[in-house]
């Protein structure tokens, strides 16, 4: 990549591919008759979720060269991502992932991404660092470490930045991508030490960090380098703890789920938005809350990434005693 002088609000490096979600819920995948495709992986969730709010967004990640890898870039544009950045690798497909869909609280994945997924082939010299320097926040994530060239990338763009502005190091474990997942705890724990943000819940925490009770898994990775630590706790809401003391804990937002899939990658792109706006630490996490919850009432994922109106609205309800009694987000 050669440098730019384009800005962005927000740059995300990671997974990308399709999503095949089930059109009926409550049916087992081998009972599935009808599918919606859907543009999907976490970090090109969390860049469309961030656009949808408003926010110039830009994917660094590499898909198939193959009709699904065409697709994944005009529902980039369509979503107003810039894809500049994402390429073809011929060597591999673009990953597919299906889902079950069992409200309230169970949503199985399978992930298609063998011999190796074309989002793992990034590779540090095609990194556009002054790009990656100048952006308001720069997105990495843990499915990114697991494998070469990926992870040298994921590293050579935390080193660019040299934690200057923004860097959110998003846990996102997923064991079955990692060949030894007993090797993963010193590379995030590095990944720790040049970001400025970390977000996982407590499962993911406990891989970062040894620790499972919220409280101590941010002051762990507090001590690990960072200087927010955002810790999502399911159905008891999420604690945020800022190395200056500053402490929000907010519970959930009442919804109907209906797919708790990309709830975590919508308030991921909520979180960017209010860290952008320099709003105080417990107005973003309830934004975040909030966004999360609208795409749990939702099948999709990317397509059902909240805008900022429908965010103030599912808050304002929120607040009202009409709400109380409703399920919550899982």
């Amino acid at each position: 990549m050669a440098d730019s002088p384009q800005y962005f609000d927000l740059i995300t490096m990671g997974r990308i591919g399709v999503d095949l979600y089930p059109l009926q819920t409550g049916v087992p995948l081998s009972q599935v008759e009808t599918f919606g495709k859907f543009l999907g992986g976490s970090a090109a969730n969390v860049a469309v979720a961030a656009a949808r709010l408003g926010r110039s967004a830009a994917l660094v990640s590499r898909t198939g060269a193959d009709p699904f890898g065409s697709y994944l870039h005009d529902a980039l544009r369509e979503f107003g991502v810039d894809d500049r950045w994402v390429t073809p690798v011929a060597a591999y497909p673009t990953p597919v992932t299906f889902c079950e869909i069992f409200p309230p609280d169970d949503f199985p994945l399978y992930f298609y991404r063998r011999p190796k997924a074309p989002d793992l082939e990034i590779h540090p010299g095609e990194l556009d660092l002054a790009a990656v320097r100048a952006a308001g926040i720069l997105w990495v994530t843990g499915t990114g470490l697991s494998e070469e060239p990926s992870r040298s990338a994921t590293f050579t763009a935390l080193e660019a930045r040299n934690r200057a502005g923004t860097t959110v190091f998003d846990l996102d474990w997923r064991p079955m991508f990692w060949r030894d997942p007993e090797q993963a705890r010193p590379y995030y724990r590095e990944a720790l030490r040049h970001a400025t943000v970390a977000v996982g819940n407590v499962a993911e925490c406990e891989v970062a960090t040894g620790e499972r009770e919220p409280g101590a898994c941010a002051e762990a990775l507090l001590a690990a380098g960072v200087e927010l630590a955002v810790v999502k706790q399911g159905p008891k809401g999420v604690l945020a703890v800022h190395r200056d003391g500053t402490r929000a804990e907010v519970p959930p937002v009442p919804v109907e789920v209906v797919n708790g899939l990309g709830a975590g990658d919508a308030f991921g792109g909520s979180l960017c938005h209010g860290l952008l706006s320099g709003w105080d630490l417990e107005r973003t996490v309830r934004h975040a809350n909030a966004a999360g919850a609208l795409v749990a009432s939702r099948l999709a994922c990317s397509s059902a990434m909240p805008t900022e109106p429908e965010v103030a609205d599912l808050l304002a309800r929120a607040a009202s005693p009409h709400a109380a009694g409703l399920p919550s987000q899982p």
